[in-house]
């Protein structure tokens, strides 16, 4: 009898041993894998709230440079732009009216972001590029109010999402063209000697009628590309 309870007890030891170890191979998995989501968006967040990316093959092929400074022309395949930490509601009554030509790179302000830079044709060819505004995510819905106003050699357009009850474009801004993309353009005939000044400018609009105390804490983060096509998001 003492026998056949020893193996008894043997046997629940090794069989509660082997659940122990189960569990801790588990438990080491899955902190494996919430580091690896944390260094993931480190990487995604903390490049800024706004970057813009020129294709590398497109810009050997064309002889297209981007870059922030008309008096350096510190050629680029990527810019980021200074992250505002916090962007509550505004009008875009308050913004600078001359908020495209006072400053180059980073330029925010208070409750807004601003980024200028420039795009040269270098090459010895006529071509024409895409330039798209990609929303990489939102959360808490924020991409309701948001406002994205982009001026190409001072020509104002303003982005926006289309109003959550009617459907309509917000007054006076042209409609996100799609959940995952702000804006798709395409520029053409940029000769070779010309130069592009872009500024954008980022903000949420508090006329909007779908500006509501439940954005409040959301986050939207965007970036812009420059290739020969249009890929669609």
């Amino acid at each position: 009898m003492n026998k056949e309870r020893l193996k008894l007890n043997s046997s629940k030891i090794r069989e509660r041993n082997r659940k122990i170890r189960t569990i801790k191979i588990g438990i080491l998995i899955m902190l494996l894998f919430l580091v690896i989501i944390y260094f993931l968006l480190r990487i995604v967040y903390e490049t800024g709230d706004f970057t813009v990316s020129l294709d590398p093959n497109f810009a050997k092929k064309s002889g297209l440079i981007m870059y922030e400074r008309l008096d350096e022309k510190d050629d680029k395949r990527m810019l980021k732009a200074t992250k505002a930490e916090f962007i509550d509601n505004i009008s875009v009554n308050w913004l600078p009216q001359n908020i495209h030509e006072e400053a180059e790179g980073s330029h925010n302000g208070e409750n807004y972001l601003a980024y200028t830079f420039y795009l040269e044709n270098k090459g010895s060819e006529t071509v024409d590029y895409w330039y798209e505004i990609l929303i990489d995510d939102v959360i808490k819905n924020v991409d309701r109010a948001i406002r994205v106003m982009v001026y190409r050699n001072g020509e104002r357009t303003i982005y926006a999402k289309a109003n959550e009850t009617t459907g309509e474009p917000e007054e006076g801004t042209v409609t996100f063209f799609s959940s995952t993309e702000v804006l798709v353009e395409q520029r053409e005939n940029f000769n070779p000697g010309d130069i592009d000044k872009f500024t954008i400018v980022i903000y949420i609009e508090g006329d909007d009628p779908d500006c509501v105390n439940e954005l409040i804490g959301g986050e939207m983060k965007m970036h812009m590309e420059i290739t020969e096509e249009h890929k669609s998001g």
